[in-house]
């Protein structure tokens, strides 16, 4: 888990442990290892639903035991008899990753008492709309097999696999970044004249307006206008990196579902599947590895003796 960059002193004092290991805005998430460890010795050679029921029953322990405090606290501290304050067991959490104030993912196994099997997920990265969804799945499997147990070394060569895959197999419609293009208009800065092909680009245009106003030019250049839809402001599309190419075009958006077949061969031929790779997933990858102590080596011969 990933404690608590800072414990106020009225918590835990600075040589002290803090196995507060998350707080939101009513829940806290702590660290129950070491006091399973003290109250059962053995409690690693258990099965994993034994240990959730040893824990579910330390946890209500404490949830009554603090629950009883609250009344002290009314009387001493607020002045009443009568009051609401309670503690209540939310779950029991096998194993968590978190990041950040809302950024978390959690492996669930009993909830209010209910055994299950959930991974809940909040604010990660990989959650967000403009997260291409083949690479969205691929993150959660791997943040999943993390909390699971799955050794370090296993999941590096899933990573190499799914590498190979992008760059060799996964469909070109898969791989752009989905985003919405809300200020085309803007960035126009003058359209094609005298037998040019493209448009002129004012300065400080976002990538993916950059990429629809050079889809829209490539379309009329190709007299393909007429039978494919053109992107216009407000329109949903998704974009991606291209190698060196003959139009020194460095990224061009599309529309998935109306993708004209010249349009397709140009990015099967020119799309930089590697830079596709390293911007969108690889250093999303880097900053979960750095989170766990681990060190990411997409390099498949980096530990290789050549002669």
């Amino acid at each position: 888990m990933k404690h608590l960059e800072t414990t106020p002193w009225f918590i835990c004092d600075k040589d002290d442990t803090n196995l507060c290991a998350y707080v939101d805005t009513d829940s806290n998430y702590f660290n129950a290892e070491p006091l399973l460890l003290h109250l059962y010795p053995d409690f690693e050679q258990k099965t994993n639903e034994e240990k959730d029921e040893i824990l579910e029953k330390v946890a209500l322990y404490y949830q009554d035991f603090i629950s009883d405090h609250y009344n002290k606290l009314a009387r001493d501290c607020f002045n009443v008899e009568e009051h609401r304050l309670e503690m209540k067991t939310e779950c029991v959490i096998r194993a968590a990753y978190f990041r950040a104030t809302r950024r978390y993912a959690q492996w669930i196994t009993k909830q209010e008492g209910i055994t299950k099997e959930t991974l809940d997920v909040k604010g990660l990265e990989y959650k967000k709309s403009n997260f291409p969804k083949v690479f969205r799945g691929f993150f959660e499997q791997v943040v999943e097999d993390v909390l699971k147990g799955t050794k370090q070394t296993e999941i590096d060569k899933r990573i190499l696999d799914f590498k190979s895959q992008i760059l060799k197999n996964i469909p070109i419609e898969e791989l752009g970044n989905p985003t919405g293009v809300k200020t085309l208009n803007k960035y126009i800065e003058r359209k094609p004249v005298g037998g040019e092909a493209f448009t002129v680009i004012a300065k400080g245009a976002p990538a993916a307006v950059r990429a629809t106003i050079k889809y829209n030019d490539l379309l009329k250049y190709w007299k393909l206008d007429n039978k494919h839809e053109t992107i216009v402001q407000g329109s949903k599309v998704k974009w991606i990196y291209l190698k060196k190419n003959p139009y020194n075009i460095e990224a061009l958006a599309y529309l998935d579902y109306d993708m004209p077949d010249k349009i397709r061969e140009f990015l099967d031929k020119f799309a930089d599947k590697e830079k596709v790779f390293d911007t969108i997933l690889l250093n999303k990858l880097e900053g979960f590895y750095d989170d766990l102590g681990w060190k990411l080596v997409t390099n498949p011969y980096v530990n290789q003796f050549f002669i």
